[in-house]
Parts: structure tokens; sequence; C-alpha cells
């Protein structure tokens, strides 16, 4: 999938259980395809469609980034990715409590919020992350836009790009279990999840993402370097920006040409090299803030652990710090001592796959340990940053070391240019 997320899980059951195989989608799309391949989402959602049977149980959309669900997206001429999903009739889709499209009559919801305010909150906060990366995409495709040699200018544009509105897609997955929206299930840490009629003797966890109240038990909470894949020197850079001055907020917004850019042009000769410096500490402010944003998105991610005879596969998302902190310190995190397949958090990423979680995993250990942890990551190297030495490339290397020496690491980049996925088998007994 290139730098995306598609995992289709299936479970098949023994044959004296008169049982047809039941099968689940967990997100679908990607954000850019490897050099030569002939891998395209058209062509993975007919695998799908093949591997499946002409029929999905379930999807789930673990939050709305581009490399999740942009191949849930549908054509004009019904002839899209999107289209071939939706014709799968999947019973359920699944996403986090912050993708409802509002509070349904007679649905609970969230504990402890309330849920008009906490749905109206989330609904304009989606709409303006996903304005604010639009802006800036726009920025720089724009003439006079942000320098394109800027060192970090491609990495504006990937947080950016993954940002913008997935509208198709967003649509689609509302209503591919049924157009009245009562299949869509919009989960939460520790809700009731029962999917028992769908998926006999499987039991699905929910881990996160957290509510409003259960978040914010957790505001306080102070990222450790050392239960990170990273290094603290050398990201200041990178440091995220939670404000922007109120007489800047039309820096946002591109299309006031007059505030374009500040232009040497304009200025009189001996003071043009500071044209240059402004600019790119505009770039710098605006990385800040998509990568603040970007952090938001990926907090929503649902976590989901599915328990299925003696096994247990754990598929996060691109779940990061707040997500994860509330489901450490929580009472179902001791779930996560005996996992036996891990879906690596956020393609490898640096801040995905915190130290005491990994340290959890019993199944742990050298080649050749019974029952060895497995583990899956779809990545592709270059994609996204370690610019200027940052120790902050996907995927991280000491993580990929690590997943190397103590797991059995299947990962997308060692695909084939014209392998479509790679199959992997557990026995659930």
């Amino acid at each position: 999938m290139g730098f995306g997320d598609c995992f289709l899980l299936s479970f098949r059951y023994d044959p004296s259980d008169n049982l047809a195989a039941r099968h689940i989608l967990i997100d679908f799309g990607s954000t850019g395809m490897p050099d030569k391949t002939e891998v395209t989402l058209d062509a993975v959602a007919a695998d799908i469609a093949r591997q499946c049977g002409g029929a999905l149980d379930i999807v789930v959309a673990t939050h709305r980034h581009k490399d999740h669900i942009s191949g849930f997206a549908t054509k004009t001429n019904g002839k899209g990715s999107g289209d071939v999903i939706r014709g799968l009739s999947p019973k359920r889709v699944i996403q986090p409590w912050t993708e409802a499209p509002e509070a349904p009559e007679g649905w609970a919801g969230p504990p402890d919020v309330s849920t008009a305010k906490a749905f109206a909150d989330r609904t304009q906060s989606l709409a303006a992350m996903q304005a604010v990366a639009q802006s800036v995409v726009d920025r720089l495709d724009r003439e006079g836009g942000f320098d394109p040699r800027w060192p970090l200018a491609d990495r504006l544009r990937f947080i950016g790009e993954d940002n913008i509105s997935n509208v198709s897609a967003v649509k689609n997955l509302m209503t591919m279990a049924g157009e009245d929206g009562k299949n869509n299930l919009y989960v939460f840490h520790g809700c009731d999840l029962d999917l028992s009629d769908i998926l006999p003797g499987v039991k699905v966890h929910v881990l996160g993402p957290p509510t409003l109240n259960q978040s914010a038990s957790i505001k306080a909470y102070a990222k450790r370097s050392d239960d990170y894949w990273f290094r603290a020197s050398g990201l200041a850079a990178l440091s995220a920006t939670d404000t922007v001055a109120a007489d800047k907020k039309s820096m946002l917004f591109p299309k006031l040409k007059s505030r374009d850019t500040f232009r040497a042009s304009r200025l009189p000769t001996e003071m043009r090299w500071v044209a240059g410096r402004v600019n790119a500490a505009e770039a710098d402010q605006m990385l800040g803030i998509v990568t603040a944003l970007d952090s938001v998105m990926n907090n929503t991610s649902v976590i989901l652990l599915f328990e299925a005879g003696s096994k247990k596969l754990l598929f996060p998302g691109d779940a990061q710090l707040e997500d994860w902190s509330y489901a450490l310190q929580s009472a179902m995190a001791p779930l996560l001592d005996d996992v036996d397949l891990y879906k690596v958090g956020h393609h490898g990423s640096l801040n995905a796959t915190p130290k005491r979680m990994w340290e959890r995993f019993k199944k742990r250990g050298e080649a050749g340990k019974p029952d060895r942890l497995q583990s899956i990551m779809s990545t592709m190297a270059g994609k996204h940053g370690g610019k200027d030495g940052a120790p902050t490339e996907v995927p991280r290397g000491p993580l990929v070391k690590e997943l190397k020496a103590e797991s059995t690491l299947h990962n997308t980049q060692d695909l084939k240019p014209a392998d479509l996925c790679q199959l992997i088998t557990i026995d659930l007994r």
C-alpha cells in the first residue's frame, strides 16, 4: 500500500462449525506508492473483493487521515475503489466517536459528557483543522507561496495533504452499511462493542480513543523522552505550536494575496536579506501548526484488540500520546500482556509505539521462541520525517531494529513491485 494502511482480517472457523469465514477490512488508504510499483487502489479493492468472496462483514476506519481512508472514496462513474468496497455490503462500519455525524436519538454516547457540546465542538474542530491544512497545501501550490527549497517544505506538504478533507470517503463510510446509519458504530475507550452475532467466538476490546472527560484526566501527562523512539535533542525546529496570535490569523488563508509572501522586491536593497528570514519563520510557524493538528487527528484513532481462541491481535491505527497514555493507565492495560500480533502504530513513527506498551508484550523474544510475537508494519522509507538530521524518520530506525530483534516483522517494504499483499496465517487454537 505504499504509505498507508490496509488490512483484511479474516477469521476462518472449523468446518464442523458450519460457519462461513468472517472478513474485516481495517483502513484502506495511501498517500503515495513506491516507484515502479504496479499497484493501485483500484487493484487493491478488486483483490479485497476476491479475498473475501464478494462480501465484507465489518469495515473499520480508525481515523480520517488520507493514508487511512482515501481508498473508500467513490467516483461519479461508480467504478472507484470506494464503490467496490461499498458493493461488498459490510454489515457494520466502526469509527471513533469523534466521527459521529450527530448525537443520535437514544444513543448513550461517550459517558459523562454533554453530547450536544461534544459533537458541536468536534464538528467545528475537524472542519477548522482541515481548512487550515487545505490553505497550507494551496499556499505550497501557488506561485509566490512557501519556497520549495526550504528544507522542511516536503514535510509541510506531506502533513498538509494527509489532513485535507476526504469528503467522498467520509460520506461513503457514513452510509455503506445502510443509508440510515444504524449500522455505523462510533466507539471510545472501554465501550461495549458486542459483535458476537457477526464474529462468533471473537471478543473485540476498544482501548481508544478516550472521550473528552477521559482524556481530561491525562492532560497533565508529561511525555518522557525515554518512552518513545527518539532523543529530545534536535527537535526544536519541529516543536508544535497550539496558538496563533489573532493578528496572524490571516496567514492561514493565503487567498489573501496581499499577505502572500514577504517579498524582497518590496524592500530597500540593504534590507532584502530580511525577507528570506521572515518567510522561513512563517513556514516554520505553519509547520508547527499542521504538526499539532496532525497529532490531534492521530489521537482520534480507534485502538482495537481482537481476542479469538488463544490469540490476541492488536490494531491501533495511528494512536499517539493522548490515546496511548490513557489506555496504558487504564484497567484494560493488562490485555496487552499476551498480544500475539501487533500492527505497528503510525507506520513505525517515533511516538506511536510507547516503550511502556512494547515492554508489556510478554511474547517478545529472540527468533525461535515459541509463540513469538508477530508484528506487521505498513510503511515506506523516505516518505516522511528525518530531514536535517532530526530523529523523526518513518519508519524510525531504533524501533525497526527492536521489531526485528524481538518479533517476527512483516514489512510492506519487503513486497515486490507487483505484489498486492502479504498473507499471514495464525492458528487461533
